[in-house]
């Protein structure tokens, strides 16, 4: 007879994983389908070492701002060290025998959906009463007359890079791009952001790109806004881009940061049923559930494409199939950007509200004209902050941060928009001094009096 799984999971991403751990917990038998690292890009080529090695240039420039610091050097052969110990020296081996030590079955071997319940992989079919597809997506390199001729890298390339370049071009204006723009000038490297629209971060509100911008050209970045590729050569070596200005570029390597597709491709999911939309993405409802015995997670939902959206929608398909009644809610999650200062944003845009006829009424703060925080981290102090509220329900609906540490304290906007929390509670709380926390009570406080 045929064995059959509870579970079969493809993809061991951060989704994949915090389902699988889940379920192994609850007793259930599963089998995990990986063609190439357990835990995915994030832990191998995305958030794990892009931060690991951020945080030296980061440092750095926190020691420059702060009262009494002497300067110091980085040195990026121990970063890289580092680096490589952090994302395991692209090496899964106990992280696959720990599943099959907790009785998982492991398969080394592309996936492919035969029909509901049936998997087939390495000339053999599984079975399995449920299905989670959480295989992610690839990056998206545009074709231009010329592009196989330069050195064209994605994520993979620069944070396993093991030497430095000199020069490099970004193409794009998201958080990787700004990121990896971070990280590489931050270590000496010449860097040019070319971004084809006339703001970073599009999808933000305006005030986060101007400061964006700034701050990327305070530390040494060559910002080009409204700059396409018109075509690409190879010249000794070195990678020219004619841009459609007219002007021309040379670098050692042009990343891009152009977005990324999912992979379902060939995957078979119309044959358990499920819905892929015009760009591929696995259609799915508030349980992530997308046919009989069918889920996703993750990326490949094309729904928010953060690693710890992923990790949530995990956790709402195990505890679905284990039979917890679970729907997943999309609002209240930050948005971060790892920069110098960070950049952290939650909930709605004034677009995103005008656009469902909200009343709304926003709200922005200088923090170093406001608290004392900023003054007790660094010298000549950064930091701005913007609150969005719903005037009717009295609601915090959206927030924004560029400051130092965003990323921790954006948690206290996000709780309150994700809780609904009313503003009479908000304005009711007590803030540690000194902490930028302080700056959500000045906001609010302006607020009130403002109305």
């Amino acid at each position: 007879m045929q064995e059959i799984f509870d579970v079969a999971i493809i993809g061991m991403g951060p989704g994949g994983e915090v389902a699988a751990d889940r379920l192994i917990t609850a007793g259930k038998k599963i089998v995990v389908f990986e063609t190439e690292l357990i835990g995915g890009e994030c832990a191998y080529w995305a958030c794990v070492p892009s931060k690991t090695v951020l945080r030296g240039p980061e440092l750095r420039a926190e020691a420059g701002r702060a009262a009494g610091t002497l300067p110091f050097a980085l040195n990026w052969q121990q970063v890289r060290d580092y680096r490589d110990y952090m994302v395991r020296h692209l090496d899964d081996s106990v992280q696959a025998e720990g599943y099959r030590q907790r009785g998982a079955r492991v398969v080394r071997a592309r996936a492919g959906i035969a029909g509901p319940g049936r998997i087939q992989a390495d000339g053999r079919e599984y079975l399995a009463d449920h299905i989670i597809v959480a295989t992610g997506t690839a990056p998206v390199f545009p074709s231009f007359p010329g592009s196989e001729q330069i050195t064209a890298w994605g994520n993979r390339e620069v944070y396993t890079l093991a030497e430095l370049p000199q020069s490099v071009a970004i193409v794009g204006g998201s958080a990787v791009a700004l990121e990896t723009a971070t990280f590489l000038a931050g270590f000496g490297v010449d860097v040019t952001l070319l971004n084809r629209s006339q703001r970073l971060l599009g999808r933000e509100e305006p005030e986060v790109s101007a400061l964006a911008e700034t701050y990327l050209r305070d530390a040494g970045v060559n910002v080009r806004m409204n700059r396409s590729i018109a075509s690409g050569r190879a010249d000794g070596g070195r990678s020219v881009l004619a841009l459609g200005d007219g002007s021309e570029l040379t670098v050692d390597a042009v990343v891009f940061a152009t977005g990324r597709t999912p992979r379902t491709e060939g995957l078979g999911i119309p044959r358990a049923g499920g819905l892929l939309d015009d760009k591929g993405y696995m259609q799915v409802d508030e349980h992530c559930w997308s046919a009989e015995g069918l889920w996703a997670a993750g990326d490949v939902t094309g729904i928010m494409p953060f690693t710890h959206v992923a990790k949530y929608q995990g956790r709402i398909v195990a505890d679905c199939i284990l039979g917890k009644e679970r729907r997943a809610g999309y609002g209240g999650i930050p948005r971060v950007v790892f920069a110098n200062p960070e950049i952290a944003s939650v909930g709605l845009t004034q677009v995103q509200a005008d656009l469902i006829d909200l009343e709304t009424e926003a709200v922005s703060v200088n923090l170093p004209e406001a608290i004392a925080r900023p003054w007790t981290y660094e010298q000549d102090p950064r930091g701005d902050l913007g609150i969005l509220i719903d005037r009717r329900r009295q609601v915090m609906i959206g927030a924004w941060v560029v400051a130092p540490q965003a990323s921790e304290w954006i948690h206290q906007a996000a709780l309150a928009i994700r809780a609904q929390i009313p503003l009479s509670v908000l304005r009711d709380q007590v803030p540690q001094f000194p902490s930028y926390n302080e700056a959500y009570l000045v906001a609010l406080d302006k607020l009130e009096h403002s109305g």
